[in-house]
C-alpha cells in the first residue's frame, strides 16, 4: 500500500508578490529564479548541518530529554502555585509568551484555561525592566503562592538579574526565606571554568534548582527549547507536538531538491529579492488570531536582530488582524510601495456561537445572521489580501487549518529557517547581534 501523506499543517502563497497578480511591483519569474538559486548552496549547508547536529537547533526536534528535566523540575515547583511569574527579555521571553498566548494566556476569557483542559496556575511574563511595575507586582502578588522561572542564558543579563534580586529580597521580607528553594526555578547555561555566571552565583547561594539553557541555541532562536517549553507546560500544553511539528519542517528540508520547493527559503528569496529590486524595505507580520499576537513580536526580535546588520536588513512590523485594519492599512494600502505584508489566516472554530439573525438585522448587520464570528474574520483575512493585490502590493499567505500544538511548532521552525536563509541570501551572519552587545557593555558603564 502506498502510505498515506500528513496533512499539512499550514499553506505557504507568494502568489500575491508576482507580477501576475500585482503588475510591475510584483517579482518577475526571472528575478524570483535568480533569488532561488542563490539559495541551493545555503540549503545544501543546512541539509548537511541537520544530518551532522553542527546546528543544533535543527536536531532539537529529535531530543526529549529536556523536556522530561523541565517536567521533573516543574513537578517540584508548581505544588500549592497560583501564578509563575517569569522573568526573562528579549528571546528568554518573547518565545515563552508566544507558547502560553497559543493556551490562552493574555486573552480575555481564555487566560485561565487551555481549551478542554484543567486550569493552569496563572501566568506572569515581565520581559520588560520598569521599576514601578515591578514594585507593583511584588506589592501585590501572594508570595507564598507565587513562583519565580529566571531565564538568562549567558547568566549576565543585567535586566532579569536586577529582577530577580529584587523578587528575592521581597520573598525574604515577607517572612519566606526559608522556602526560596522552592519557589524559585532559574534557567541559564551551564558553569564554564573562567566565565562568569552572576545567576548561576546567586540562584545556587539560595540552593535554588537550576536548568541548563541549551549552549548552541541563542535566545531569539530558544523557542523550542526549554526557555519556551516551561511557560508551554505551566499553560498545558503538549510541547512533544510542538516538536513534532518542528520536525516535520526540519523533514522537508532534508527531502527538498530545490529551494523552490521548499517553503522557508521560497519566502526568504521572496522577502530579500523584493527588497533588492523593488526596495520593500519593511516585512508585516499580520496574524488574523488573537492566540497569535505575541507570535508576531516573537519574530519582529528574530528578523531584526538576526538580519539587521551592516546597513542590510529589512524592518519588521508586528500587526494583529483585523484590529489593525483600523490603524496601518490605510498606510499598506496607499503609503509608500515599502511594505510586503504576510497575513496568517486561522480556519474559524465550528464551535464558535452563531449570531442570532433577528438582532444581527436589528443591528443592520443581516449578512451575519446564522454566521458566528470566526465568519467574519475569516472574511476580512480574504478580503484584505485581495484588496492589497488590486492596489499592487505584495502579499504573502499563510493558512493554518488548526492552530495547535503542532502547527504552532511548524510555524516556528518555518521562520526561524527562512530568517537563516535570508541571512545568508544578506551575506550576513544571522546568530551574532554585535551592536546590541556593545549597548550592553555602555549600559554596565554608566
Amino acid at each position: 500500500m502506498t502510505p498515506t501523506r500528513e496533512a499539512p499543517l499550514y499553506l505557504q502563497s507568494i502568489a500575491g508578490c508576482l507580477q501576475p497578480a500585482i503588475g510591475s511591483h510584483g517579482l518577475d519569474a526571472e528575478t524570483l529564479d535568480r533569488a532561488l538559486a542563490r539559495l541551493e548552496g545555503p540549503l545544501r549547508a543546512l541539509k548537511s548541518d541537520a544530518g551532522t547536529g553542527r546546528l543544533p537547533l535543527l536536531r532539537l526536534p529529535a531530543d526529549t530529554t529536556d523536556i522530561e528535566a523541565a517536567e521533573q523540575a516543574l513537578a517540584r515547583l508548581l505544588p500549592g502555585a497560583a501564578t509563575v511569574v517569569f522573568f526573562g527579555t528579549g528571546g528568554s521571553g518573547l518565545g515563552g509568551q508566544t507558547l502560553a498566548q497559543l493556551a490562552g494566556w493574555n486573552i480575555p476569557g481564555l487566560g485561565g484555561l487551555k481549551r478542554g483542559g484543567p486550569k493552569h496556575p496563572r501566568t506572569r511574563f515581565y520581559d520588560n525592566l520598569d521599576g514601578a511595575t515591578l514594585a507593583g507586582a511584588l506589592a501585590t502578588l501572594d508570595l507564598a503562592t507565587t513562583r519565580f522561572v529566571l531565564v538568562s542564558k549567558s547568566g549576565g543579563t543585567v535586566e532579569t538579574l536586577a529582577q530577580a534580586v529584587a523578587a528575592l529580597s521581597a520573598v525574604k521580607a515577607a517572612g519566606l526565606a526559608a522556602k526560596i528553594p522552592t519557589l524559585f526555578l532559574g534557567v541559564t547555561e551551564p558553569a564554564k571554568a573562567g566565565t562568569a555566571n552572576g545567576m548561576r552565583a546567586l540562584l545556587s547561594a539560595h540552593g535554588i534548582p537550576m536548568l541548563d539553557h541549551h549552549t548552541g541555541i541563542g535566545g531569539r532562536f530558544s523557542v523550542l527549547t526549554n526557555v519556551g517549553l516551561l511557560p508551554a507546560l505551566v499553560r498545558g500544553l503538549d510541547v512533544r507536538a510542538l516538536r513534532r511539528g518542528a520536525g516535520r519542517v526540519v523533514a522537508g528540508l532534508t527531502t527538498a531538491s530545490h529551494p523552490r520547493e521548499y517553503p522557508p527559503a521560497l519566502g526568504a528569496a521572496v522577502a530579500i529579492a523584493l527588497s533588492e529590486t523593488h526596495g520593500v524595505s519593511t516585512q508585516v507580520m499580520m496574524p488574523y488570531s488573537d492566540r497569535l499576537g505575541r507570535f508576531a513580536n516573537w519574530f519582529v526580535q528574530l528578523w531584526a536582530e538576526s538580519l539587521g546588520k551592516t546597513g542590510k536588513g529589512t524592518t519588521p512590523v508586528p500587526c494583529l488582524g483585523p484590529v489593525d485594519q483600523h490603524s496601518q492599512l490605510q498606510l499598506f494600502m496607499d503609503g509608500p510601495r515599502a511594505h510586503l505584508i504576510s497575513i496568517i489566516r486561522v480556519a474559524p472554530d465550528a464551535s464558535e456561537p452563531k449570531l442570532d439573525a433577528e438582532l444581527a438585522n436589528l443591528a443592520g448587520i443581516g449578512f451575519m445572521g446564522g454566521r458566528s464570528i470566526g465568519d467574519l474574520v475569516a472574511a476580512q483575512g480574504h478580503a484584505v489580501p485581495e484588496a492589497l493585490t488590486r492596489a499592487g502590493r505584495p502579499v504573502r499567505l499563510i493558512d493554518i487549518p488548526a492552530l495547535e500544538e503542532e502547527a504552532m511548532g511548524a510555524l516556528l521552525m518555518h521562520f526561524m529557517i527562512e530568517t537563516i536563509l535570508a541571512a545568508a541570501l544578506l551575506g550576513i551572519d544571522a546568530f551574532d547581534q554585535p551592536a546590541v552587545e556593545l549597548a550592553k557593555q555602555l549600559t554596565r558603564a554608566r
